[in-house]
């Protein structure tokens, strides 16, 4: 009997395998022209893979593909798959001050699985190429700030979380969305920031049911990470690494207490 009420109640697409199979096809579509244009440029030396044409296309067509066919999957309305309940503009505020202060702190952690597993010199070539652009630093913003906070959001918490904060319990949801999120990007060493800031943006999505929210939050994080990458790390005002992680700790708890009073529980998913 328990087994036939957990069936009807999982009705709402996508399941948690459901959302794995739509987060594959979205990542195979993309490798099935990357990795064979990667081959080629490997063995003879052209940069195809990064053609700005190519990118374009494969930039565009795969998300609205993935769109298609999650929303006639979804049979909702799309102010239902992409929730746009008010939030106020300062909740913001915490949202960046918590992004900051994790960002260092998870740089402790990514020290440490540096001396155990060191990436590749090909991985850092990789990862800089991210944020690199043809159109120098209104291109990498483009890019990193505006487009990919846009894109991932409507999918991991707005396609993906409106299965599954009606499927499963909000931990539930907020868990698998951030842990799909951070192995989505295929970066054992970008993980731990990856899940925890799709742990954020779930929250977020639960709490406010607002994808632009969520978008907003992506792109401060990006925003941090771009700057900070062109900037170096040092920051005048702090002498020592001691003082930096403190504060960034008393950030990160402060901040979070702040969403967490500030923001209400949506009181029912069928008004989004």
């Amino acid at each position: 009997m328990s087994s036939e009420m957990n069936a009807t109640n999982q009705k709402y697409y996508p399941t948690i395998l459901k959302a794995i199979h739509l987060v594959v096809v979205y990542m195979f579509i993309q490798t099935i022209v990357d990795f064979p244009l990667a081959l080629y440029d490997y063995y003879n030396g052209t940069d195809y893979l990064y053609n700005p044409l190519k990118k374009i296309i494969i930039g565009v067509g795969s998300p609205a593909f993935i769109f298609y066919y999650a929303y006639k999957k979804a049979q909702v309305p799309l102010k239902e798959l992409f929730p746009m309940k008010s939030f106020n503009v300062f909740l913001l505020v915490p949202v960046f001050l918590f992004i900051w202060g994790a960002q260092n702190l998870i740089g402790v952690v990514n020290n440490a699985i540096d001396m155990v597993l060191p990436p590749p010199a090909w991985f850092w070539e990789l990862f800089n190429k991210i944020f690199e652009s043809d159109y120098g630093i209104y291109g990498a913003i483009l890019k990193v700030v505006i487009i990919a906070p846009i894109i991932e959001e409507l999918i991991f918490r707005g396609v993906i979380m409106h299965g599954l904060m009606r499927n499963y319990s909000s931990a539930t949801a907020i868990f698998t969305s951030a842990l799909m999120f951070a192995l989505f990007h295929l970066n054992p060493w970008q993980f731990p920031a990856t899940f925890i800031l799709g742990l954020l943006l779930g929250f977020l999505m639960v709490r406010k049911r607002n994808i632009l929210l969520c978008i907003l939050g992506h792109a401060i994080n990006n925003g941090i990470a771009l700057f900070g990458s062109l900037a170096g790390e040092e920051i005048p005002f702090l002498h020592s690494r001691t003082s930096l992680l403190l504060i960034s700790f008393l950030l990160v708890l402060v901040s979070f207490v702040v969403m967490y009073i500030v923001t209400k529980p949506a009181t029912s998913i069928s008004e989004d």
